[in-house]
């Protein structure tokens, strides 16, 4: 077990699969709204990240072995009809740890695909359903730097949008609500993710966003403990043509029980179509 500043090997091992790529930053100029019929939207995110500490099972701070991920991550997003939006995201990773061995990884991540529909909607809000299978690169569960993402899942999610005006700038909430079901050893996931957006001038957007997940219960095999990790992301959106634009940021996991202390920094890109 974790305890104190000692960082014990198999216990820091498991706290790794609390570690989840911040996929859903790429998803934050969608988030509950769907696209017009035949419109589309591609972004490619790249995301850099380190821990080298852990929270605990009583969600103290104790020293770890370093753990680093680059992941690149791509969306794209089509229009297939008003309601119906259609989805894919592909991703590539390099996941290294320094423990004896120094267990590494490059190649896919998990290459996520599906659909939202929009349920409900009035003159400033939106509800709606989404279902995404993700489908991992590898299935070597014997490296330790493929931990956590050798087993398909599958992610159904509700999703709320309301847009409004906060001191005369257009701002919106966005909200998602998710099950995240987990075959294999992992136990699945309940996933809650919040987003505020305000554009203080045309051409910028400013994010503030909150990712949380909750295991349900422990696993099996190194998984056999439960985890939850809560993250917190700033970045700001500048758009440099009606069809381009750049973003940038940074992440940090400020709370969480056998989980990873990750801070990260991001940099992507958008185009509209």
């Amino acid at each position: 077990m974790l305890g104190g500043n000692v960082f014990d090997y198999r216990a820091g091992i498991r706290a790794l699969i609390g570690l989840g790529l911040v996929t859903s930053s790429t998803t934050a100029l969608a988030g509950a709204w769907t696209l017009d019929a035949g419109t589309g939207q591609a972004a490619l995110i790249g995301t850099l990240s380190q821990a080298s500490s852990v929270f605990d099972s009583k969600g103290d701070v104790a020293s770890a072995s370093r753990y680093s991920k680059f992941e690149l991550q791509g969306l794209l997003e089509y229009g297939w009809t008003d309601k119906l939006t259609l989805i894919l995201m592909p991703g590539l990773q390099h996941v290294s740890i320094d423990v004896p061995g120094n267990p590494n990884r490059t190649g896919l991540g998990y290459t996520e695909f599906g659909a939202r529909y929009q349920i409900l909607s009035g003159a400033n809000w939106v509800f709606s359903g989404q279902a995404t299978m993700r489908v991992p690169g590898t299935y070597d569960a014997g490296n330790p730097a493929a931990i956590g993402y050798t087993d398909v899942e599958t992610d159904i999610r509700a999703l709320f949008g309301y847009s409004f005006s906060l001191g005369g700038m257009p701002a919106f909430v966005n909200l998602e609500a998710a099950q995240r079901f987990r075959f294999g050893d992992p136990p699945s996931e309940f996933r809650f993710d919040a987003t505020v957006g305000i554009r203080p001038a045309p051409n910028w957007l400013l994010l503030a966003q909150t990712f949380s997940v909750v295991s349900e219960g422990a696993g099996q095999g190194l998984f056999n403990t439960s985890y939850d990790y809560h993250k917190l992301q700033l970045s700001v959106v500048y758009e440099l043509t009606p069809k381009w634009a750049i973003q940038a940021g940074a992440f940090t996991t400020f709370a969480g029980t056998n989980a990873l202390q990750e801070n990260g920094v991001l940099l992507g890109t958008w185009y509209k179509f």
